[in-house]
């Protein structure tokens, strides 16, 4: 659906549309339509334009939420964009800034923030070369060392080391641009541009380098943690981890899988989580929690009575809760709050149905994405979902897979899903009866695609025949069998790859040595 764009924008686009004509003419430019044409270059994918705009940006802040995000002249948001061509001219950009000759006095950029770019699955632009998380963290990386290069050599003007622009970043940092990033992050203070993390997501990291970056992040500034693959934290690193470092902005915290293991807890153990939870509670604003395939059972009131702040977002997938756990979470202040939650691996319709529907009927309200996958929901249990799901009316995403639940039984959900008014994303499971008789669920990777493939797309057509019947074009729904897309993972698989034989090979060769 196309979007209306006002006189001016439409202008502005005639003018960068000639990028030797637009360049030429930047000088004469009002200062108060860079943003304007900022936003067209972006569209066009226009990157020597958008090189000079930033090159010569007039204004004190340059933010990529703002500037690409709805605006009056074309409301498109356009943030979602992560487009190669447009994102290294922003950058180099940037660079060129700090090292052309015009005078300081003419130099008002204090701060540039890239926080606001989302990384998404399917690019618009005509490049379709993404840059990605990682990438942006490299460049940057990268540029900020160069310019200390380039700044030493007497050419260039010596006042540039009077600039001072806080970059804000979300950094990704792995094995592979480990090095890089630790040497900006120590050369910090003598660069014009002063890398700012706001978010730090690793992967495939050892213990030790991860602890040593994060020091170098600043923590007192972090509002996101993410800790997610091959990063090997238990729970009495993350002790050490919160004994040693202050996160009083931290609102969002995500931990790799097996952080906590209840199963092998010692007294000792039990004090560690007492402290771990009081620090989370003590030093922290947490909105969100993400602690996937923990053993939590019976062990979740601890972990959660001593936040301060209500929870937003909350992953206790295959957490192994039981009954307790559920009833604390449904009856605890943060289920009015509750905006995501995954609850998936609980088998939630035979074990706790009632307590379930308590934790989302006092979550309805706020509600916008859940997640119950794997949680052995069949045909008899869709009448107590869709009773749960009724006063959920701000839910915009609702994600099945891996139930057990036939073909006649989704064509009765999706009617019911059709009433959910801000419903916009579904993904459901290959019905029961596409797969051979006598398959047991969850289902193994190895029989993930054993199933009838015509008949699958006979039944995805009738579902989404029943949206287009209730005139709900614009719910997308699908069925990715090995989850949904995850931006990170895409941008370093090679890498998370080849991380995964060498632990492999590594722990093959320890059992050889034992045996």
């Amino acid at each position: 659906r196309a979007t209306m764009k006002s006189l001016r924008f439409i202008s502005a686009e005639v003018f960068v549309s000639n990028a030797e004509s637009a360049r030429k003419r930047l000088g004469g430019v009002a200062h108060n339509l860079f943003p304007l044409l900022f936003k067209a270059s972006y569209l066009l994918e226009q990157g020597e334009v958008i090189h000079d705009l930033v090159e010569n940006w007039p204004l004190i802040d340059f933010n990529m939420r703002k500037l690409l995000g709805t605006t009056v002249d074309y409301q498109e948001d356009l943030s979602h964009r992560t487009c190669s061509v447009c994102l290294e001219s922003c950058l180099t950009g940037l660079r060129d800034y700090v090292l052309n000759r015009s005078s300081l006095y003419m130099k008002r950029l204090k701060v540039v923030d890239l926080t606001g770019i989302k990384d998404v699955e399917v690019q618009f632009c005509e490049c379709k070369k993404a840059m990605g998380r990682w990438a942006r963290t490299q460049m940057l990386s990268k540029i900020c060392l160069d310019l200390l290069v380039y700044l030493q050599q007497a050419q260039h003007n010596p006042d540039a080391f009077e600039i001072n622009i806080d970059v804000l970043i979300d950094l990704f940092v792995t094995e592979r641009n480990y090095e890089l990033v630790v040497q900006a992050l120590l050369k910090r203070c003598h660069c014009p541009l002063k890398i700012c993390c706001v978010a730090f997501r690793s992967d495939n990291l050892a213990l030790q380098k991860f602890f040593y970056i994060i020091k170098l992040t600043d923590p007192s500034s972090l509002r996101k943690l993410e800790i997610v693959h091959n990063v090997r934290l238990e729970m009495e690193h993350l002790e050490i981890l919160f004994n040693t470092m202050h996160f009083p902005l931290l609102m969002s915290l995500t931990l790799p899988a097996r952080t906590f293991n209840v199963r092998r807890f010692t007294a000792t153990d039990e004090q560690t989580l007492c402290n771990v939870a009081e620090k989370m509670g003590e030093m922290m604003q947490l909105t969100e929690l993400s602690v996937p395939y923990s053993i939590l059972t019976g062990r979740i009131q601890k972990l959660l009575s001593p936040l301060k702040t209500p929870l937003k977002m909350l992953d206790v997938s295959n957490c192994s809760l039981n009954l307790a756990d559920m009833d604390y979470l449904a009856s605890s202040f943060h289920a009015n709050h509750l905006e995501v939650l995954d609850l998936s691996g609980h088998d939630l319709s035979d074990i706790y149905p009632s307590v379930f529907l308590k934790l989302l009927r006092h979550s309805s309200p706020v509600l916008r994405s859940l997640t119950l996958e794997d949680c052995n929901i069949q045909d008899n249990h869709v009448n107590m979902l869709i009773l749960g799901l009724s006063p959920c009316q701000k839910l915009q995403e609702f994600k099945f897979l891996g139930n057990p639940l036939s073909s006649q039984t989704l064509k009765h959900l999706f009617t019911f899903l059709c009433e959910l008014p801000m419903l916009k994303t579904v993904e459901f499971p290959v019905p029961r009866d596409c797969y051979p008789v006598g398959i047991t669920y969850p289902i193994d990777d190895a029989s993930l695609c054993t199933y009838d493939h015509q008949k699958y797309e006979r039944v995805a057509e009738e579902l989404k025949l029943i949206l287009l019947r209730a005139n709900r074009e614009d719910v997308k729904a699908s069925t990715p069998l090995f989850g949904s897309y995850d931006a990170a993972v895409q941008e370093t698989n090679n890498e998370l790859g080849a991380y995964l034989i060498k632990s492999f090979k590594e722990t093959l060769e320890k059992f050889t040595t034992s045996l």
